[in-house]
Parts: C-alpha cells; sequence; structure tokens
C-alpha cells in the first residue's frame, strides 16, 4: 500500500513508518519533528513563526508539499489539529485529503475535544490530566487554556467534523479508546504505540553500592500539567533524604536525541503522573531496561490482556504516593534487575513495533471503502 502519515507526536508516526516499510509498504511521513524534539520525517513542513512573512511562507509550502498527496491508499493524520493553522484553515486540506485519497484516518493519541470532554465529565477516569476524581482540574493556566480551546469552538468543531466524517479512529492509549469507542462503536480501535525492537538493550546487572540514577524530564511551560512539578518534588526530597544512595538527572526541553542518550544512561525515569498508561517516551525507557515510575493501572494491563508481567511503578497523582515509591526504589535496590528485565519483555510482547504496524494495516483494511 502507498500509506501518508500526516504530523507527528513523540515519534509515533516515524516509528509506524519503519514498521509499515518493513512489511514492504510504500510510506511518506509528513510533519514539523514534533517542534523542538525534532523526529524524522520524508518531508518537514516546519512553520518558523507566526509572524505575517512566517506565515506566508508557511503557506506557500503547504500549496506546494500538498499538491503531491494525491492517490494514497491510507492516510492518517496525527491529531485534528494535524497542521500549524487555525482549526477553520485546516479543514479545507483535510477536505483535499478526503477527496483525493482512498481512505483517511485520525489518531487519538492526544489533545483533543473528545479527551478534554470525557475527563470533565470526572467520571470515567479516577483522575487525569483534567479531573481529581469528581473534581475538574482546572486551576492550572495550561488546563484552562485547553479547555477553553478544545470544548467550544473552532477546534471543537473540527474534531466533531473529522471523527464523524473519517473511516477510522485509532487510539493509542487505553484512555483515548475510552473517550472515543462509546460513540464510534465501529469505528475505534486502540493499537499499542509501536517501538523499534531493535534498539532493546538488556540493562547490565547492576553493582553493589552504586547510587540509583532517577531521571525527569521537564518541558517548562507545561510542568503543572503534566505533573512533573510534584513529581520532582517527590524526587527532591528522597535525594536530600538519600543523597548517598541516589542520583537526580533533571532536564529540559532538550532535543530527542540528547533526550535518548541521558535515558538510557539512567536506571529509573519519571513520566506520565496523570496516566494510566505509559505514553513514547516511558515506553522507550522501558525498551532499553529502565524502570518506569508513572502510569501504569490495572485497566491499562486488562486492555492488553497481560496477567503476569508488572513491570511498571505505578503512582498516583499524590506528592507523598510518588515519594514513597521512589524510596521504595532507592531502598530495595535489589528490586531494579528485575524489573528491568521485565519491562524490555513488556516492551517486546505489546509494542514490536512490526507487530503494531499489521494490526494497523489490518484495521485500515477493514475500515472504509476504497474508492473505484
Amino acid at each position: 500500500m502507498r500509506i501518508l502519515l500526516i504530523g507527528e507526536y513523540s515519534n509515533v508516526h516515524w516509528t509506524l513508518a519503519q514498521g509499515l516499510r518493513t512489511l514492504g509498504h510504500d510510506v511518506l511521513v509528513v510533519s514539523d519533528g514534533d517542534s523542538w524534539k525534532n523526529y524524522q520525517r520524508d518531508i518537514d513542513i516546519s512553520r518558523r513563526s507566526t509572524n505575517i512573512f512566517d506565515t506566508l511562507q508557511y503557506l506557500r509550502l503547504l500549496k506546494k508539499t500538498f499538491r503531491k498527496f494525491k492517490g494514497f491508499d491510507v492516510v492518517q493524520i496525527i491529531n485534528p489539529m494535524f497542521l500549524e493553522l487555525r482549526a477553520h484553515r485546516i479543514l479545507p486540506y483535510y477536505k483535499f485529503l478526503r477527496e483525493n485519497n482512498d481512505k483517511l484516518f485520525m489518531g487519538a493519541y492526544g489533545m483533543d475535544y473528545y479527551w478534554v470532554k470525557t475527563c470533565l465529565d470526572c467520571k470515567t477516569f479516577k483522575y487525569s490530566d483534567f479531573n481529581f476524581g469528581d473534581k475538574p482540574r482546572i486551576e492550572e493556566s495550561y488546563n484552562k487554556q485547553y479547555i477553553a480551546e478544545w470544548t467550544k469552538g473552532e477546534k471543537a468543531e473540527l474534531n466533531q467534523f473529522i471523527a464523524h466524517d473519517c473511516d477510522g479512529i485509532i487510539a493509542g492509549l487505553y484512555e483515548y479508546s475510552r473517550c472515543y469507542k462509546p460513540l464510534f462503536p465501529e469505528k475505534t480501535t486502540f493499537i499499542p504505540f509501536p517501538i523499534d525492537t531493535h534498539t532493546i538493550r538488556e540493562h547490565a546487572p547492576r553493582k553493589k553500592n552504586v547510587p540509583l540514577k532517577l531521571f525527569i524530564g521537564i518541558q517548562k511551560n507545561r510542568s503543572a500539567y503534566k505533573g512533573t512539578d510534584i513529581m520532582l518534588n517527590a524526587l527532591q526530597r528522597v535525594n536530600k533524604e538519600y543523597p548517598d544512595r541516589c542520583e537526580v538527572i533533571k532536564v529540559e526541553s532538550v532535543p530527542f536525541t540528547e533526550y535518548k542518550k541521558l535515558v538510557e544512561s539512567s536506571d529509573c525515569i519519571l513520566d506520565q503522573l496523570y496516566s494510566y498508561t505509559p505514553g513514547m517516551n516511558g515506553l522507550l525507557a522501558m525498551s532499553k531496561g529502565v524502570i518506569l515510575i508513572g502510569g501504569g493501572e490495572e485497566e491499562h494491563y486488562e486492555s492488553l490482556n497481560e496477567m503476569t508481567l508488572r513491570p511498571i511503578i505505578n503512582v498516583l497523582p499524590d506528592e507523598n504516593d510518588v515519594y514513597e515509591k521512589i524510596k521504595g526504589l532507592v531502598l530495595h535496590p535489589e528490586l531494579i534487575d528485575s524489573l528491568s528485565k521485565q519491562s524490555t519483555e513488556y516492551v517486546r510482547k505489546h509494542h514490536d513495533y512490526i507487530n503494531v504496524a499489521r494490526q494497523y494495516v489490518n484495521f485500515w483494511n477493514s475500515h472504509g471503502q476504497t474508492k473505484s
């Protein structure tokens, strides 16, 4: 098949493309590299800024590149907002793709109308980016911004239009499937994120009396929204209490290549406080035998039919709980080797990029009608 993947979140599309190419498909990845993360892509559609000159340059770039996006068997967009434009300006590009290609699918991989709406019902999830139990999380500036942008107005309208119009919706996390499946049961599926298992590397057995290396990545402007502020506070408390037993590796908004090197040199990574499920960064770390302290609720394991492996140190969105879980590892380093081995086994079993690519192909083939 000829496949066009537009947009990028955390290297999902590029990794998926590698799996699809291994299966013999012709794949084109078009993105801006997910901004400063600068992930690989075949065609770059980065927008430098929102000033008039750069905006005109960007529109010319889109006009030139979109001419080529015809005759694909499958087009998949990463999100309703798959271009760096206002939602009402994205709609004509979506319609162009819809009219000039056989099938079009939408990824449910992150922030969108259905995610925000479901979280705010305060019933579907015990906790999320937008709720603690029956209380909505609306105090952080980022939360207020996302709620305002996605629950009403042009972004909400675009998301709803595409969700109803596209051939299928692929959720990359258990949580996102819970948002779409009740409303679009026939056209929604959950497929785990892909990880290149050829790069899996087992951690060497830990040496005794060596400090535990704990990694945390900070996106400065989104720290409160992502929960890294809480995780960092807990981490610093443990480090202050046991300075000889642990070492903190903290980075802020670094490119992907540098990020990978720092993660791989660590024993543990703290990520996704408000999630039930490991995201791409956590999975990448796990594939290197790095232990994830973050989202690993039972619902997530059940969605994978995983009965035995429990490699993730699941934490609640509470500083004391995070503190106790980190301290437990620091005081019991003998657990590290077993959890590290489970982590790589888990990624091989559920996130192998070729097996994931097969699941995508099967879903694409079974949904929508090929144009004659």
